[in-house]
């Protein structure tokens, strides 16, 4: 499993993972592209709280695309079966 050390959000992370590098670097960039526009909002906020509201605006993209998946594996299942 490949080893990965990236500076993300001014931290530096290591981590392992079976991801591929450019699936690494599409997350990367999603998350400081999702923090950034939530730092630009003009309010003076910490950068605990912006990382909350950014796992939290994830976790619901997640789970919106689990319900979505959920819908079409069901319609998918109700076609196959007429």
């Amino acid at each position: 499993m490949p080893r990965y050390t990236l500076p993300i959000l001014g931290l530096e992370i290591s981590f392992r993972t079976d991801a591929d590098s450019d699936r690494v670097t599409m997350a990367k960039e999603l998350i400081e592209e999702r923090f950034d526009s939530l730092n630009k909002s003009g309010n003076i906020v910490s950068k605990e709280k912006l990382l909350i509201c950014l796992a939290l605006s994830l976790a619901d993209d997640y789970l919106q695309s689990k319900l979505d998946l959920k819908r079409l594996e069901d319609k998918i299942a109700t076609l196959l079966a007429k």
